[in-house]
């Protein structure tokens, strides 16, 4: 694969910048649309909610669902709504990985998390809601015309979300705080708490062009492979970072004794496959032309990112 040099590396840097900002604004927008505060006893609720939804973050997962929508020529206000409903889901799971009784964490997006903010109890009923949100809004109609293409985006981000996705990857992380995790568990770990919801967000573009399933290897292979790259960035970010650009506690998995890319690989491997990571997932695009260019762009940027 050839590298990204001079011309093509900044062209697709301001490619990435400007669909990041766009997508940035158009969740923010979306969320506050969907998430009016009512003038009743559940203002509170509501106020979590947009407290942790709105602002912040990368919007990863929206950046895929438009980017793999730019593929197939889908129309961006589907894509966005997509991205809110993953974007919801994720932030649920933000939410709730920060209570005490899973990773305690005090800090998340550069502020309070949302039980330091608002009280245990809101930010678990504002995590709920969030996951029922999400649902809801891929189930309306003016997520996709289709009922069929709305009831699959609906089991994919369910599958994505449950025991057998993020849920399931949860439960490992926390049992890895009292078990000995080799290479392939801390892969299947992260393929399932990071990667499962990264794959939906990139198969719910074809999705929502009405792609056959066998048509979506190539985005299966390339969500696969950046989902990897992007733990171990995570990672190695974990042992390097800086807590007030990442906006989060940092060193936590050493200091619980887990085991991750670093431990197991040391940071120059760590780094070396991660960068073989992102190779290989531009690779799964290479019959695609211009309209990938996104994609390739995020690929690239989950390992060069600072937070």
């Amino acid at each position: 694969m050839a590298e990204l040099v001079g011309d093509d590396s900044a062209k697709a840097a301001l490619l990435l910048r400007a669909a990041q900002a766009d997508v940035a604004s158009g969740i923010d927008a979306l969320f506050d649309q969907l998430l009016p505060i009512p003038a009743d006893p559940r203002s509170t609720l509501y106020e979590a909610m947009r407290y942790a939804a709105i602002g912040g973050g990368k919007r990863l997962r929206p950046l895929l669902a438009r980017a793999a929508g730019d593929l197939y020529h889908v129309d961006r206000a589907l894509s966005l709504r997509v991205g809110a409903a993953v974007e919801a889901m994720h932030v649920y799971s933000l939410i709730h990985d920060d209570l005490p009784c899973m990773d305690d964490d005090d800090l998340r997006r550069g502020k309070p998390t949302v039980h330091k903010a608002f009280g245990e109890a809101t930010a678990v009923l504002a995590g709920d809601s969030l996951h029922a949100l999400a649902f809801e809004w891929l189930v309306d109609p003016a997520t996709h015309s289709d009922p069929f293409v709305r009831a699959e985006l609906i089991r994919e981000l369910a599958h994505a979300a449950g025991p057998a996705g993020m849920a399931g990857g949860q439960m490992m992380d926390l049992a890895a705080e009292t078990a000995e995790f080799d290479l392939r568990t801390v892969t299947r770990l992260q393929q399932l708490k990071t990667g499962a919801l990264i794959g939906f967000s990139v198969e719910a573009g074809a999705i929502l062009a009405r792609i056959p399933e066998e048509g979506r290897r190539p985005l299966r292979g390339y969500a696969r492979d950046i989902g990897l790259a992007f733990q171990i960035a995570d990672d190695i970010m974990d042992v390097e970072g800086d807590e007030a650009l990442a906006g989060k506690a940092l060193h936590k998995d050493d200091a619980a004794g887990k085991a991750t890319f670093v431990t197991l690989m040391g940071l120059g491997r760590a780094r070396e496959q991660a960068r073989l990571l992102v190779e290989q997932a531009v690779d799964h695009l290479a019959n695609f032309g211009e309209e990938a260019a996104l994609l390739r762009a995020i690929a690239r940027y989950v390992v060069e990112r600072d937070r």
